[in-house]
């Protein structure tokens, strides 16, 4: 009777340990996709110049440009541009800000008016990771 009571017991605990072992997720930031987003700004925020900008990266690691590692890559904030299709590189010039140090946020000094600010996360080489990691919204400099 004790061995039959034993075997019971410890076949059940297997299945119990079983169940906690293949349940998923086990969290939930280890199964989500990377992504962007604006920290302190949101679609039709209303600002005065100059403001900050503050980056948010999820799933990803900061890294500077110049060297490819994989995951990683650093933040570009595009004005008035629409987001860098993936594999293409991003220019460099007044309407594409590249922060290839791996800074996380920038001081804008705007003029009064719409904007359209895209933040596209780009690769080393600064080859853009594509839509699934760009966030675009639209402010209102006062």
């Amino acid at each position: 009777m004790k061995i039959k009571t034993l075997l019971f017991v410890g076949v059940f605990s297997l299945l119990l340990l079983s169940l906690n072992i293949f349940s998923y997720p086990r969290d939930g930031g280890s199964l989500s996709k990377p992504s962007v987003n604006f920290a302190n700004l949101k679609d039709g925020d209303k600002v005065t110049s100059p403001f900050k900008v503050i980056f948010e990266l999820n799933g990803m690691l900061i890294s500077p440009a110049g060297e490819y590692v994989e995951g990683s890559g650093h933040h570009h904030l595009l004005i008035n541009q629409p987001y860098i299709a993936k594999g293409l590189p991003i220019p460099a010039d007044s309407n594409h800000l590249h922060f290839g140090k791996g800074q996380k946020e920038v001081e804008l000094n705007l003029t009064s008016g719409i904007y359209i600010l895209t933040l596209q996360f780009a690769d080393g080489y600064h080859r853009s990771y594509g839509l699934e990691l760009s966030k675009t919204i639209k402010i209102e400099v006062q």
